[in-house]
């Protein structure tokens, strides 16, 4: 019989990929989780792992000892979440993580409806983006992932979610536009001016000279999709600014220092603060989604707060 404590930290090292990452995030020492691994391979009779360089890797046992620990585990959490329904009252702690605009215009009003509707639950709220955040709900540091998948991007980009092992659901759908300096001293290149001929792919081609644009970084779901609607267009975007936050491209487009593409949830606070077209047919649209692991999504409490989400997300954004 294998033990299952093992076992999870063989699945741990698949998901986190070093010794010392498992180590940092079961508060173990390396030596510690070394030991417990050797400990498994006498209990399964082979080699379970191999050495690459400095690091090791799963071998081919390792990886079906791995995969059976991710049944035993959603079986796990099935019977969790069947117990916690058989409660009167929701209590403990639910984690969560969002992307920096869900996080801003959906977290606070779903917390307080949750709040009303479950005042024992305790949130735990991470800001991160999907990139990050869907292989840590892998590893189970989340509970639920408010990520996004913009347009051309199967499964949501470059944080596609895997459907063995993650349940996604959809939340909203975010129009998303582009935006520009208000006319005046802000807008030294006359982008407002030259954005108003020729429709949305004309409005594009109108920006191609050279003007400073802001974008969100490589490796991000937003950038393939960013530059894809500039190329469509006729020409190579001038991307001086990049960064994963979007209050930051506000803030340059207000000042006349770029052009952006922007989310309507940046707007949840109030009006626009700047001018926004919109893009082409077909490029202007990501779809907002909640991602829990598989057998998860049956516990009271992440159902609870992806209600909780859904009725957040209601007023913010369009529905799917």
């Amino acid at each position: 019989m294998y033990d299952l404590h093992r076992l999870r930290l063989l699945r741990e090292l698949k998901h986190r990929g070093t010794l010392a990452a498992v180590a940092a995030a079961l508060s173990y020492s390396p030596s510690s989780v070394s030991q417990q691994l050797s400990q498994l391979e006498a209990e399964a009779g082979v080699p379970l792992l191999e050495p690459v360089g400095r690091r090791v890797r799963l071998t081919e046992q390792a990886e079906i000892l791995v995969a059976h620990t991710e049944a035993v585990l959603e079986r796990l959490e099935r019977a969790e979440a069947d117990i916690a329904a058989s409660l009167t009252s929701l209590t403990g702690t639910v984690r969560v993580a969002a992307f920096q605009t869900a996080a801003l215009a959906l977290i606070p009003t779903a917390l307080t409806l949750l709040r009303a509707a479950h005042p024992g639950l305790r949130p735990h709220v991470t800001q991160l983006e999907p990139e990050a955040a869907l292989p840590a709900l892998l590893a189970r540091d989340f509970d639920l992932v408010v990520a996004e998948e913009y347009p051309g991007s199967p499964a949501g980009g470059t944080a596609g979610p895997r459907n063995d092992v993650l349940e996604r659901e959809e939340l909203c759908v975010d129009q998303l536009r582009l935006a520009l300096p208000e006319p005046g001293p802000a807008d030294p290149y006359g982008e407002a001016a030259a954005a108003d001929a020729g429709g949305p792919r004309g409005t594009l081609r109108a920006l191609a000279g050279g003007r400073p644009w802001a974008m969100e970084p490589e490796g991000t779901a937003a950038r393939p999709w960013a530059m894809a609607v500039c190329r469509a267009a006729g020409f190579e975007p001038d991307v001086r600014f990049e960064s994963s936050d979007l209050l930051l491209h506000l803030r340059l487009v207000e000042q006349g220092h770029a052009v952006a593409f922007l989310p309507d949830l940046v707007w949840h606070a109030g009006p626009p603060t700047v001018a926004l077209r919109p893009l082409p047919p077909g490029q202007h649209a990501r779809t907002l989604f909640t991602v829990v692991r598989s057998g998860r999504g049956r516990h009271p409490a992440v159902a609870a707060l992806r209600r909780a989400l859904r009725q957040a997300a209601r007023p913010s954004a369009s529905a799917p």
